[in-house]
C-alpha cells in the first residue's frame, strides 16, 4: 500500500508566545476520505505517518483485513512537526510541548474539515498527544484508545527522559548512547537477560546483548536526526493533559497498559482508570501480559490485535 505524503501549511504561535510556519504532513490509508469512519493514529517517538503498508510501522495493526481494517475504515496519520519525516526540523526544541502538538493536530484536522473521528488511536507519545486532543476538545471522537502511555508523564518517566537530555547534549556520538539507555527502559530485565543469557560472541569480543545494543544505537542513528531524537525526547518528557478536564472527555476510553511496563507502569494507568471510572461508565482498562515492557505494544501483537477487536466490534 503507497499513500503520497500531503501537507498543510500554516502559521502557528506556540504556547510560549514563538511564532513557526508549521508545514504538518500527513498520509491517508483505506477509503476515501469522508467515504467512511475516520481513525486518527498518532505516532509514537521514533515513528511516523507511515502507519500501513510494506514499511507501516504498525502495519500488523493496520492495513487491509486487519483489526484496523483499511477496507472499512479511512485511517489518517500526522506527522509531528520536526520529526524529520517530511526533512521539517526544529532548531530550538523547548518552544514545543505536547499540548502544542495537540493544537497543531486538531489545526490540521481543522483545514481538512474533519469535525469528528470515529476513533483516536496512540501508542506512548502519540497517545499522550491524543490525551492532550481531547481534553481541548472533548466531543471529538467516539472511542479513545490509548496504548502504553497515560495522560502525564510521571517523575519516574521525566528522571528517565533527563538522562535522555543529558546524553544528547553530549558530543560524543550522542543519539546513539541515548538510543542505548532507551532501549533499556523499552525492555525490561527479564526480557534481556532470558533472550541473551550472558552469551558471549568471541568474535567480537563483547556480550551478544552489548552487541545488540551498539546495533540499535547505529541503526536508530542512521535513520534519525539528533534534532528531532531531542523534540521527541523532550516531549515525551512533558506530556501534562489538565487532570481536571479528563472526566470532560465524551470518548468511550480504553486504556491499554503492558504489565511490566518501566515507562508508563501499568499501576499509574490503573489508578487514572480508577479515577475516571468513578465519573464515567465509558471508561474500560486493558492489560497486555508480557516479559518485554514499554515495547510489548510493538510486539505483541496477538494480545494487542484480540483488545483492539474486540472494542472495534463492540462500537
Amino acid at each position: 500500500m503507497k499513500t503520497e505524503l500531503k501537507h498543510i501549511n500554516f502559521s502557528y504561535r506556540t504556547d510560549s508566545q514563538k511564532e513557526y510556519n508549521i508545514p504538518l504532513s500527513y498520509q491517508l490509508f483505506g477509503k476515501d476520505l469522508f467515504s467512511a469512519p475516520i481513525i486518527l493514529v498518532n505516532h509514537a517517538l521514533t515513528g511516523n505517518s507511515n502507519v500501513s503498508g510494506e514499511k507501516g510501522w504498525w502495519k500488523q495493526l493496520v492495513g487491509e483485513h486487519q483489526v484496523i481494517d483499511t477496507e472499512q475504515y479511512t485511517v489518517l496519520c500526522f506527522n509531528i512537526p520536526g520529526n524529520g519525516f517530511n526533512d521539517f526540523f526544529i532548531d530550538e526544541c523547548e518552544d514545543f510541548t505536547p499540548s502544542d502538538i495537540a493544537n497543531i493536530f486538531l489545526k490540521g484536522l481543522e483545514i481538512l474539515n474533519i469535525k469528528s473521528l470515529h476513533a483516536i488511536i496512540g501508542g506512548s507519545l502519540g497517545g499522550g498527544i491524543g490525551w492532550e486532543m481531547l481534553v481541548k476538545k472533548p466531543h471529538l471522537a467516539e472511542i479513545f484508545i490509548p496504548v502504553a502511555c497515560d495522560f502525564k508523564t510521571h517523575d519516574w518517566l521525566h528522571a528517565q527522559c533527563l538522562v535522555q537530555k543529558f546524553l544528547l547534549n553530549q558530543n560524543d556520538e550522542p543519539l546513539q548512547k541515548a538510543r542505548i539507555h532507551a532501549m533499556l527502559c523499552y525492555r525490561t530485565p527479564e526480557s534481556l537477560n532470558s533472550r541473551f543469557q550472558n552469551r558471549y560472541n568471541q568474535e567480537k569480543q563483547r556480550l551478544e546483548s552489548e552487541d545488540w545494543l551498539i546495533y540499535h544505537g547505529k541503526a536508530l542513528n542512521e535513520r534519525f536526526s539528533l534534532k528531532s531524537y531531542k523534540l521527541m525526547n523532550h516531549l515525551l518528557m512533558n506530556i501534562n493533559a489538565n487532570e481536571e478536564h479528563l472526566e470532560k472527555i465524551q470518548a468511550r476510553m480504553h486504556m491499554i497498559s503492558v504489565d511490566t511496563d518501566l515507562f508508563f507502569p501499568a499501576s499509574e494507568i490503573r489508578m487514572c482508570f480508577e479515577k475516571l471510572k468513578e465519573k464515567n461508565k465509558d471508561v474500560f482498562y486493558h492489560e497486555i501480559t508480557s516479559v518485554h515492557g514499554h515495547d510489548a505494544f510493538l510486539m505483541e501483537y496477538k494480545q494487542l490485535n484480540t483488545i483492539i477487536k474486540n472494542i472495534l466490534k463492540n462500537e
